[in-house]
């Protein structure tokens, strides 16, 4: 009986340390057990964390690509930035809450205002970003260039301007200091408005006119007398171009265009525009007496009694002719001065007539 005591316990012993040792194996072999949750969960500023989305277009509604956007939290030194993809979008994430200052660069283009944005918990704010496609750079470029150079310059944006894209507006500068014209450029010009198709379109209209109401008897009727009424419309504003614009501006140097002003009351810039038909500016920039365009109204009118019938050369005929074509060009200043320029295409922005000075 004594010895079968210690063999039970040792017997119990032996089983109580199987036991044990099935219990700590290894991990592997146990079902996992859940961990806590504050094992698993992210920490507080990721869960909270918000972003900002958008696209960077232009003012048409284009995408910009490579348009750098940047967010700065307020009371926060750090940048939060992101660049524009091909089609203009960006994503900056990872934004804590509160409020940010986004604004978008690009080299070449000045700073724009930033825009405030209030980010709450978790929140993916949308914010469409416009910018100008057009370079604004401060950098100072001096240019050399005489003075012939930058008249040539200002002449060939003179000849690309039209009243609503058509009608040509090539004798109002709407440079007020604008450089003035050597004798090659005032030909040059006066060529160019002759040659122009809505000249021939205005003379073969003059023509028409002037048939129905049988102005000029002494060329007929038929197509026979509309020929004729056509060349002489065309051969009165060839000839009174190359007079009163071109080679009498030449012999008194002076200015043949019209100065668009642009400022001041209303009744000034009448008073201005009507006296214009009368007085000019002389190529050294002094006003004067506009000898260029009266003389060669009435030089152009007695001119055309050479291709006028017999009966339609009289003294008072061409009176009427030169004072009428005067008051065309008085009416045409105050037309120029308060209608066409809204309607007149490429005009630089810079170009404001004496308002820019």
């Amino acid at each position: 009986m004594r010895r079968l005591i210690p063999a039970c316990c040792l017997l119990l012993a032996v089983f109580a340390a199987h036991a044990l040792s099935g219990l700590s194996g290894p991990a592997n072999e146990l079902p996992d057990a859940p961990l806590p949750q504050s094992a698993t969960a992210s920490p507080q500023t990721d869960s909270n964390s918000s972003s900002i989305v958008g696209t960077v277009e232009d003012l048409h509604g284009a995408p910009i690509a490579g348009v750098g956007v940047t967010a700065v939290g307020q009371g926060d030194a750090e940048e939060h930035t992101a660049t524009a993809d091909e089609k203009g979008n960006f994503t900056i994430s990872g934004l804590s809450p509160g409020s940010y200052a986004v604004s978008i660069a690009l080299p070449g283009r000045s700073p724009q205002p930033a825009t405030e944005v209030t980010l709450g918990a978790r929140e993916e704010r949308e914010l469409p970003m416009l910018t100008s496609r057009n370079p604004q750079s401060n950098t100072t470029v001096h240019v050399n260039a005489d003075i012939n150079q930058v008249a040539t310059a200002q002449v060939k944006i003179e000849e690309k301007q039209r009243v609503l894209g058509v009608f040509p507006n090539f004798y109002t500068s709407y440079i007020w200091d604008s450089a003035p014209l050597t004798p090659k450029l005032k030909f040059e010009l006066a060529l160019r408005a002759e040659i122009d198709p809505i000249e021939f379109a205005t003379d073969a209209g003059v023509a028409g006119v002037e048939q129905w109401h049988n102005t000029f008897p002494g060329y007929g009727g038929g197509w026979q007398g509309y020929g004729k009424r056509f060349g002489s419309a065309y051969a009165d504003s060839a000839i009174g171009a190359l007079l009163g614009r071109a080679l009498l501006p030449t012999i008194f140097h002076q200015d043949p265009r019209y100065f668009y002003r642009g400022t001041g009351s209303t009744r000034s810039r009448v008073l201005y525009a009507l006296a214009q038909t009368f007085v000019t500016r002389g190529d050294d920039g002094e006003t004067q007496p506009n000898y260029s365009q009266v003389m060669g109204n009435f030089m152009t009118a007695g001119i055309s009694n050479v291709y006028r019938a017999p009966s339609d050369r009289t003294f008072s005929l061409t009176m009427r002719d030169a004072l009428i074509v005067t008051a065309g060009n008085a009416v045409g200043n105050v037309l120029r001065e308060f209608i066409s320029r809204p309607f007149t295409t490429n005009v630089p922005n810079f170009a404001t007539g004496k308002g820019s000075k």
